[in-house]
C-alpha cells in the first residue's frame, strides 16, 4: 500500500477537526496540543519595520528537534537593527512557566506573552538586554490552505497543521536594546503551527515565504515530504491584492528553485532564487524571491545544549538545519505574453531542512553564501 502526503480537504476532514471551510474561528489560534510527548506547537510573528529593522519572535511549546520530550517551552527572538547588528536568541524556560489558552491565542512563558483574537495581537518578549513590545492589527483576514492540516501515511493520521492567522497586518510598538528604546511601526505577519508527530519523520524540507510588494501580499510554501512518502511535494499558495485574497489554489502553482549553492555552515543546497508561477486561464502571476543574504543559518545540533541529546544527535548523524533569508520579492502579473504590472520589495523567507541533502550541487553552480 502506498504512503501518502497531502493537505486534508475532504468533508469528513472538516467534520473531524470541527472547523468550517470558509470562516475561521478565534479558538483555532488557541492551543491545539497539550504538550504531551510527540506533539509540538508554536506561534510565529515577523515584521519589517519602517526604520529598516527586522524582527522575528516565536513562542514554542518545545524545540522542534525534540518533539518526544514533555512540555519544554522555548522562545526564539531575532532582532536585526538598521545598522546591521543582530541579536539572535534561543532561550529555554521551565515547563511550569508556560500556559496557553484554548479559546484564543494567549500564550505566556515566564512573563513573556503572545496574545490576540485574529484581528489584534500584543507580543511582549524580553531576553537579556533586548526587550520587545509590539502590536499587530490585521489588514487581511485569517486564511488557511483548506483545513490547514498536512496529513501523512496510509491512514492519514500523522498531522502537521498550519494557520496563517494574520497574513498581513500593521505593526506598532517598540524595541529596547541595552536600555535604549526605539519606537517603531511597520508591516507584520503571524501564523500558528502544531502537530502530533516529529517533523523529521514526515518532512524532508520546505521553503516558506511571505511578503508584500505594491498592492500585493503573498504567502508561499513548498513542502517536500520524507523519503518514505516518496518526497511527495505539497505546495501552498495565497495571493492577495488590496487586502482581498485573489488566488489560493495551490494545484495551479508551479514551483522552481534555481541558482543553487551549498551553504557552508549547514551543508544544505540552497536556492538563491525560488519562484511560484500561478496560472488562471490567460492570466498568470509570477512570484519570485531572490536571496541577498542570510539572517540565520544554523544546524539543529549546534543549537542543542551540551549533553546526552546533543551527543546522541551527533551519533545518528542528524544534520537538520534552519536558514532564514533576506532578499527581494518581485510580483508580476501577465496577460498572455504581456507583462501588465510588476512590483518589487524586501522580504524574509526560510528553508527548513530535516532530512539529509538530496542533491549534489555541481561545482559550476556553487556560489558563495555572501553573494
Amino acid at each position: 500500500m502506498t504512503h501518502t502526503a497531502s493537505i486534508a480537504n475532504h468533508d469528513e476532514d472538516y467534520r473531524r477537526i470541527g472547523i468550517g471551510r470558509e470562516e475561521i474561528a478565534r479558538w483555532e489560534d488557541g492551543a491545539r496540543t497539550d504538550g504531551r510527548r510527540g506533539t509540538y506547537e508554536w506561534w510565529y510573528f515577523d515584521a519589517h519595520l519602517d526604520n529598516g529593522a527586522k524582527l522575528v519572535v516565536i513562542f514554542m511549546s518545545k524545540d522542534l528537534a525534540t518533539p518526544q520530550r514533555p512540555l519544554s517551552p522555548v522562545i526564539r527572538l531575532n532582532l536585526e537593527l538598521p545598522d546591521g547588528r543582530s541579536h539572535d536568541f534561543i532561550r529555554d524556560y521551565p515547563a511550569d512557566s508556560y500556559s496557553a489558552a484554548t479559546d484564543h491565542a494567549d500564550v505566556r512563558i515566564s512573563g513573556n506573552r503572545f496574545t490576540g483574537d485574529l484581528s489584534h495581537y500584543e507580543i511582549d518578549a524580553e531576553i537579556d538586554d533586548v526587550k520587545v513590545h509590539v502590536t499587530l492589527d490585521a489588514q487581511i483576514r485569517p486564511w488557511r490552505p483548506n483545513t490547514g492540516y498536512l496529513v501523512f501515511g496510509e491512514k492519514r493520521e500523522l498531522e502537521l497543521a498550519w494557520l496563517p492567522a494574520v497574513p498581513q497586518g500593521t505593526v506598532k510598538g517598540s524595541y529596547e536594546v541595552a536600555g535604549a528604546r526605539t519606537e517603531v511601526t511597520g508591516v507584520g505577519y503571524h501564523d500558528h503551527n502544531w502537530g502530533n508527530v516529529g517533523m523529521m519523520s514526515i518532512v524532508n524540507d520546505w521553503y516558506w515565504a511571505r511578503g508584500q510588494a505594491g498592492p500585493y501580499s503573498v504567502i508561499a510554501c513548498y513542502v517536500t515530504a520524507h523519503k518514505k512518502y516518496g518526497f511527495e511535494p505539497v505546495p501552498i499558495f495565497m495571493l492577495a491584492k488590496d487586502g482581498e485574497i485573489i488566488a489560493d489554489d495551490a494545484s495551479s502553482v508551479r514551483f522552481s528553485a534555481t541558482d543553487v549553492y551549498l551553504d557552508p555552515t549547514t551543508g544544505k543546497p540552497v536556492a538563491n532564487v525560488t519562484q511560484y508561477d500561478f496560472e488562471n486561464g490567460d492570466e498568470r502571476y509570477v512570484v519570485r524571491f531572490t536571496r541577498n543574504r542570510d539572517l540565520a543559518a544554523n544546524t539543529f545540533v549546534e543549537q542543542m545544549k551540551p549533553g546526552v541529546r546533543k551527543l546522541a544527535a551527533r551519533l545518528i548523524h542528524f544534520d537538520g538545519a534552519y536558514l532564514r533569508f533576506v532578499g527581494e520579492l518581485t510580483i508580476e502579473r501577465w496577460s498572455g505574453t504581456t507583462l501588465v504590472e510588476s512590483f518589487t520589495d524586501e522580504a524574509i523567507w526560510e528553508l527548513m531542512y530535516f532530512g539529509h541533502a538530496r542533491t549534489t550541487v555541481d561545482s559550476a553552480a556553487v556560489h558563495p553564501a555572501s553573494r
